[in-house]
């Protein structure tokens, strides 16, 4: 499920506002921490000064300390104490502070002020008040954050599903597209005029570039077909009229088959391409079938049929495939050309040196055998047998066997294609 989806949109867009939200807050927190601390120890260091000056009066006129201040000697001093006392300009009366947040006596505020002689009073105030006011800050501030994120990390999903339905609408459409359907365009729904319009209207764009490309090129392959039919004919009528004999003549017949044979392939692919070719499916015995049509090539080929199916499809259509994958076997592989006919699936494999990777990777060209090693051809007997397996709602793959040569499979079972 998309909205599960980790590495969905919607959950990148939410992480990246989450990070925002944190970022956000621990620089606030930050400051906010430092200033409350500063203002905590600003406050205890007052304290602590006020406490001084008012035991320094009441040593100066008593000369005793007031019961909650210490009188220590010079050496009793704590040496940070002691430190901060000495780096201050004056020697009479001064005064110093230290605060100490190491143990063992966390949190306290220090005092020191010298009376005279190696005599100073020391008061010591507790800091502990501060110091649990400034992490109940500290939590405050995370308890926020974390409520901040359990509304905003929801919000940025949902907002973000407007997003998700158009690019999820534009790949349906692409995926259209690259599966035949040229029709298919995307659209300008909605009145949003960002990065997603744009895209949708280049690929929409890109689409009708496309369409009129490959409609011009059916146009011109059947123009091509149909206009050299006549003249064709022609040549098959006047190669007829030859005498038996001449050795040219049988040269001229050969060639003018070849070449027959080529335009009809041709007018054959252009009515796939229009999409204009309807399968009619009959109750089929397919070992019998493929049996039949490979005795019927005349070519030295093993058919080997296991529990072979009776299957309904369009016989003339599987004809033609199996024909077409024969020849193609015999005319670019090696014996021995082997045809196994088990269950609804016939596979075709030969001895030789395989299907390039080209055609294993794009599948059949027009026009492109792949391979100079496979022998020479026009590649339009696989471009055929894969047109027509798509008619009658069937899948051709094409693989090479561990052991060596090629290998065609065409499924004729239930929602093969």
């Amino acid at each position: 499920m998309d909205f599960l989806n980790p590495r969905a949109l919607r959950w990148k867009i939410a992480a990246l506002a989450a990070a925002a939200c944190c970022a956000v807050a621990a620089v606030i927190g930050f400051l906010v921490h430092d200033a409350t601390r500063e203002r905590g120890l600003s406050v205890g260091k007052d304290r602590a000064l006020t406490r001084l000056i008012a035991a320094e009066r009441e040593f100066s006129r008593t000369g005793k300390a007031p019961a909650d201040i210490d009188v220590r000697a010079g050496h009793e001093l704590p040496e940070p104490l002691a430190r901060n006392l000495a780096d201050q300009p004056d020697t009479s009366g001064r005064y110093a502070t230290w605060y100490d947040a190491d143990p063992p006596n966390w949190y306290w505020m220090w005092g020191v002020v010298a009376v005279g002689g190696d005599a100073f009073l020391v008061v010591r105030d507790d800091m502990s008040t501060e110091v649990r006011s400034l992490q109940l800050l500290d939590r405050s501030i995370a308890k926020s954050v974390l409520a901040a994120l359990l509304v905003v990390v929801p919000l940025a999903a949902l907002a973000t599903e407007p997003i998700n339905r158009r690019l999820r609408h534009g790949a349906r459409t692409a995926r259209r597209i690259a599966d035949g359907d040229l029709d298919a365009r995307i659209g300008r729904a909605g009145r949003a005029r960002d990065e997603i319009t744009e895209m949708s209207a280049a690929v929409d764009d890109m689409a009708t570039a496309l369409q009129r490309k490959l409609e011009n090129e059916q146009r011109f392959t059947a123009d091509v077909a149909h206009e050299l039919r006549t003249p064709l004919m022609g040549l098959v009528t006047a190669a007829g009229l030859l005498r038996e004999t001449d050795e040219a003549t049988e040269l001229v017949r050969d060639r003018v088959r070849a070449l027959n044979a080529l335009v009809e392939d041709l007018l054959e692919i252009s009515r796939l391409d229009a999409g204009g070719e309807r399968a009619r499916p009959d109750p089929v015995p397919l070992g019998e079938l493929v049996a039949d049509v490979v005795r019927r090539t005349g070519t030295d080929t093993r058919v080997t049929v296991r529990d072979a199916e009776v299957v309904e499809t369009d016989p003339r259509r599987v004809e033609r495939i199996v024909v077409n994958l024969v020849a193609n076997a015999h005319r670019h592989g090696a014996a021995p050309v082997e045809v196994t006919v088990g269950g609804a699936r016939i596979v075709v494999r030969d001895r030789g040196p395989g299907f390039p990777p080209d055609l294993l990777d794009r599948g059949p060209q027009r026009f492109r055998t792949g391979a100079s090693e496979r022998g020479r051809g026009h590649g339009l007997g696989l471009t055929i047998a894969q047109g027509q397996a798509g008619v009658i709602g069937a899948r051709l793959t094409f693989a090479n066997a561990p052991g060596g040569g090629a290998v065609a499979t065409l499924d004729l079972g239930a929602g093969a294609a």
